[in-house]
């Protein structure tokens, strides 16, 4: 059975994703290791809605929107040499990584 682990990256801004998303995979292809990706997961949309007048006006309303950008890489075959890589790649704020063994 072939071990794999799956890399998630999220981020609000999706240029930023983007950039990190490719330090990753440059990071681990120069060193021969076999991944699959950058895989585009789906965007998380979350809407809020604000009444603007102090006072109880319905109709005066306004909408704010937050996206949470997804990417997924698979790392097939790790080694301790993967996961010391991954935990020392400098990302800049705003990029959040889950690492999910997927081996079983």
């Amino acid at each position: 059975m072939m071990e794999k682990i799956r890399v998630k990256v999220f981020s609000y801004d999706h240029r930023l994703l983007e950039k990190s998303v490719k330090t990753i995979m440059d990071n681990l292809s120069h060193k021969g290791i076999l991944i699959t990706g950058p895989i585009i997961l789906p965007t998380r949309r979350k809407l809020y809605t604000v009444l603007t007048s102090p006072i109880a006006d319905k109709k005066s309303r306004e909408q704010f929107e937050m996206r949470v950008h997804k990417r997924m890489i698979e790392i097939k075959n790790p080694t301790k040499e993967v996961m010391n890589i991954l935990r020392d790649i400098s990302l800049p704020a705003g990029i959040d990584i889950t690492v999910k063994d997927m081996s079983g």
